[in-house]
């Protein structure tokens, strides 16, 4: 199923920090960005495989993002909070690509 984040966008949370904000939840991302289709989107697609306890669990998370996003805008903008690396600056990223790994 495809969400839309244009329900949180009013508060300047986006399917990028909804996504990020997952990652605190224990949840890898879900694939986005259909710009084309649908605008903010926010691909879910379970596996057959994934028991109903996770696919719960997912269900929640969603539910509580929802709520940071009405109650802590913050909180979600600036997600992830327990990573390892945290957000990514991307526009330098991008600007500064590197392909290969190095030892700096």
């Amino acid at each position: 199923m495809v969400f839309d984040d244009s329900r949180q966008a009013v508060r300047e949370v986006h399917n990028t920090d909804i996504a990020k904000r997952l990652l605190d939840y224990g949840f890898h991302p879900p694939t986005m960005s259909f710009p084309l289709i649908v605008h903010g989107a926010l691909m879910i697609e379970p596996t057959e495989s994934a028991p109903p306890e996770e696919v719960e669990a997912f269900c929640d998370a969603m539910l509580a993002i929802a709520r940071e996003a009405e109650e802590n805008p913050e909180l979600v903008r600036t997600a992830p909070h327990t990573t390892p690396v945290r957000r990514v600056d991307e526009v330098r990223a991008a600007r500064q690509l590197k392909t290969r790994w190095t030892a700096d």
